[in-house]
């Protein structure tokens, strides 16, 4: 029933690698001694990290390079993927997803009909997962729909156990109120939790949760510079852009090509839509009503509009041909291919069904791409070079436990209009790193921030610059890596072990 995920080690980039850039060669330096000083208290232990899916998402993202520099430093580490073929089981856990972030669309009570489900599911991925364990591992459990799983295999196998959730919101309401009184009895069975951000921690795990932010890996296929030939040989090979000579991308590996949602519902390879030639506002998510689709569409929509009116349209010409030649480009997953969001097609949808509402001209100016996910690789860089394609990147995100296409936009030197979610204004600092949208459900706020970013390019500028100097200070890998061994042993009792010699 569960997928062991195998890591990929003879093909994977060493932290001699990254030693080698200047650029990390003291983070590097640090992790390495760090690591040195309580490697013995982990001798003989396996780290399990068990998650919901091994492809889409930030956790799935983040895990395989996170394990293969644990291994590095000579700690054994597994990633282990839980299964189900019941789709009632991932409306479950989606529906948890969109409690702890607020949302009542879902209802706000789960019965014990509901907790049968879960509980089933993860003791099927138990009982598979159990041969492999022994009691001195050490568990951590990514997000709600694997957490039955760390309590029952710490009762049977007498293993640590962490569970690590990506989500949260920072306010107590019905909703969040409802869904944490359902997950507390698996929760209480862990010997230590994790959070992105403190103001996601509910008051009953005061004192036994840790904080660990997210972190991007540099040299990752999303994250990794491109040189210009290769982002076009990316775009033209995928489909984003017709090539007018050969390319330095190897056609050969993207047999499956990015998706366009046309006119009249159909979906083609897209051909040219500007990304070389036009100020390009991104934003590339999963297909989930949270992320702010729709509101984004009417801002960009009104934005637009504003170039015909008096007061903000009388902008100067220069300002004004850039409003006027600015697309907007919505990209995320084929939403098939997504096991464990099954929301994630309505969603698409209910996107499509506004766009085709559209008159014909603004319809030019907004593009909708289904990005295929068959290779992890192809999927990496295709998202990469649409984030350089970009003029502003947006996570208009109403509830964001933390945002990882925020995180990997300001790597590439991007000013981002992101929301007031907790997880993006913990990111970025406004006005210095990019643009906070107080209200993201408000269109007029969108085009009015949207207006200020397209039209002022030196400001983009230096709002970049500010944001990639804030992920390389706290948010690149080598941090991650530190805190997860840290957490790992917080469950041991450990925590107050010194980490000096």
């Amino acid at each position: 029933m569960i997928d062991i995920i195998e890591i990929d080690e003879h093909r994977r980039l060493s932290l001699d690698d990254y030693a080698a850039d200047a650029r990390f060669v003291g983070a590097v330096a640090n992790l390495r001694a760090e690591t040195a000083r309580f490697r013995f208290l982990l001798d003989g232990r396996t780290i399990w990290m068990v998650n919901s899916t091994a492809k889409g998402g930030g956790v799935a993202e983040m895990l395989p390079r996170l394990c293969a520099l644990i291994t590095e430093l000579g700690i054994d580490i597994k990633w282990a993927v839980i299964k189900s073929d019941r789709e009632a089981f991932f409306k479950l856990t989606k529906r948890i997803h969109n409690l702890i972030h607020g949302d009542l669309s879902g209802g706000v009570e789960l019965g014990p009909e509901d907790a049968a489900l879960l509980e089933e599911v993860n003791r099927e991925n138990a009982d598979s997962l159990r041969p492999h364990l022994k009691e001195s591992d050490i568990l951590v459990v990514h997000d709600p729909q694997p957490l039955p799983l760390g309590g029952m295999l710490k009762k049977s196998v007498g293993l640590s156990t962490v569970w690590r959730c990506h989500i949260g919101l920072d306010q107590r309401t019905d909703a969040t109120n409802s869904v944490w009184h359902f997950l507390r009895p698996y929760i209480e069975r862990y010997d230590r939790a994790a959070f992105s951000m403190a103001e996601y921690i509910p008051g009953f795990l005061e004192g036994r949760a840790s904080i660990v932010t997210p972190a991007l890996d540099p040299y990752s296929h999303k994250n990794r510079h491109l040189l210009l030939g290769k982002t076009v040989g990316v775009l033209c090979n995928s489909g984003l852009q017709p090539a007018y000579g050969a390319t330095l991308a190897n056609d050969d590996e993207y047999v499956h090509k990015v998706k366009r949602v046309m006119p009249d519902g159909s979906t083609a390879v897209p051909g040219e839509v500007g990304l070389l030639f036009r100020p390009i506002v991104l934003q590339v998510s999963r297909w989930d009503r949270l992320k702010g689709w729709a509101p984004l569409l009417d801002g960009f929509i009104r934005m637009k509009q504003g170039l015909g009116q008096d007061g903000e349209g009388k902008v100067m010409s220069r300002n004004r041909h850039r409003i006027a030649q600015a697309r907007l480009v919505l990209a995320g997953p084929d939403p098939a291919s997504i096991a464990d969001d099954p929301e994630g097609v309505r969603v698409f949808r209910e996107i499509c069904s506004r766009y085709r509402e559209l008159d014909s001209e603004m319809q030019k100016d907004v593009i909708i791409l289904q990005l295929p996910m068959q290779s992890r690789k192809q999927n990496a860089l295709i998202v990469n070079a649409l984030q350089r394609s970009a003029a502003v990147v947006v996570q208009n995100s109403l509830r964001e436990g933390f945002g990882l296409t925020v995180t990997e936009a300001m790597w590439k030197h991007l000013a981002v209009l992101g929301s007031s979610a907790c997880g993006i204004r913990n990111q970025i600092r406004d006005g210095i790193d990019g643009l906070i949208t107080n209200d993201p459900e408000d269109p007029d706020e969108i085009a009015n921030n949207l207006w200020q970013m397209l039209g002022s390019p030196i400001w983009r500028y230096q709002m970049g610059r500010s944001a990639q100097m804030r992920v390389y200070e706290d948010f690149l890998i080598f941090k991650q890596v530190s805190r997860y061994l840290k957490l790992a042993l917080s469950a041991l009792g450990t925590e107050r072990i010194s980490w000096r010699p």
